[in-house]
């Protein structure tokens, strides 16, 4: 029998899964921009280029569809562990917003929620800003707004690890007769501020990750960790390299062939279809290197299970199952965790 979900220190009446959110048909991409840089000054040349990207896709960003997928793997794995948790979605940049959400918990009596993110690590933008959401939808809401409590970065937790692990090899194995010597694994993530970078650990646990995969993938294999994805003004300073820029360095080692491993990527965002699957593999192309792309976890059933893993570890007052020598992030996060003020040069 399905049971409430309690803690020591009250009751969850749901999950709430949070998200970037994307148009869903070519009349809501340029709206869909707009929303995602108002006030940040973009030109409306870069908007009209950004555009054309999810043109080639049908003006259809896939996140929207890998979230509808995660919740329905989540709502099953939950009932099976006996957890009476309804599971809402909302999202930062486009509908279902998030404000409407929390509206609509609060009308079906929702008092008390736990929050995953489609994002595993710490920084700014990957999760102070999904509390500082929470904050705004709640405040929106006014007296009747649930309380909220979102999971800490969960890059570390065997289920996302070994599901990498799982679509790497099965990568590696779509690279056909590129000698495993002559292979290379590359890593990539979104690209932040150098600026936001030091705030918050997320370099650091990129590399954790990436090597905890690699171990368990192909350990006798190289890797790399590098960024896609950059915006922002010229002058800023970035993460770099650049992931179109290191594959062209990777032929005259003798590397014939890669595995294009989005490991900071927890589903299909724009960045993944457009800037590894088109842009990337077209320089990788270029260049004379076979190339393979991860999939991302996605709605998998061992990341999904892990997700749960987690929700019980929270139920239970203990911290969640990790892998590596970093331990488990802080729970829930300190007060001012990867403060960074947008637009900071």
């Amino acid at each position: 029998m399905a049971l409430r979900a309690t803690a020591g220190d009250g009751a969850f009446d749901a999950l709430l899964v949070l998200s970037f959110g994307g148009p869903e048909g070519p009349e809501e991409v340029m709206p869909f921009l707009e929303n995602v840089t108002r006030g940040r000054g973009v030109p409306r040349e870069r908007l009209e280029q950004v555009a054309r990207q999810y043109m080639l896709f049908g003006g259809v960003s896939p996140i929207n569809d890998e979230c509808r997928k995660l919740i329905s793997v989540l709502e099953a794995e939950l009932q099976a562990a006996g957890l009476r948790l309804p599971v809402y979605w909302g999202n930062r940049n486009w509908t279902p917003l998030l404000a409407d959400t929390v509206a609509q918990m609060a009308h079906d009596g929702v008092t008390r929620a736990l929050a995953i993110a489609t994002s595993a690590y710490s920084s700014y933008s990957a999760c102070r800003q999904y509390l500082d959401d929470i904050d705004r939808a709640r405040a929106a809401v006014g007296a009747a707004a649930p309380v909220i409590e979102k999971i800490p970065p969960y890059w570390n937790h065997p289920g996302f690890i070994e599901t990498m692990a799982a679509s790497v090899r099965a990568a590696l194995e779509a690279l056909g007769d590129v000698p495993r010597e002559r292979t290379r694994l590359v890593f990539t993530a979104h690209s932040i501020p150098a600026s936001m970078a030091a705030t918050c650990d997320y370099v650091e646990e990129l590399r954790e990750a990436s090597r905890l995969v690699a171990e368990r993938a192909a350990p006798a294999l190289g890797w790399d960790l590098v960024y896609q994805s950059r915006s922002g003004a010229p002058g800023q300073a970035w993460l770099e390299p650049d992931v179109r820029d290191h594959l062209v360095t990777l032929p005259p080692q003798g590397v014939a062939g890669v595995v294009l491993v989005p490991i900071g990527f927890v589903a299909d965002h724009m960045e993944v279809k457009f800037d590894l699957d088109v842009e990337a593999a077209q320089v990788a192309v270029r260049c004379g290197l076979a190339v393979s792309r991860a999939a991302c976890v996605g709605a998998a059933p061992r990341f999904v299970a892990g997700l749960v893993d987690i929700v019980r570890a929270r139920l239970e007052g203990r911290a969640p199952r990790v892998l590596g020598a970093r331990g488990a992030r802080p729970w829930p996060c300190k007060p001012g965790c990867c403060a960074y003020t947008p637009g900071r040069p």
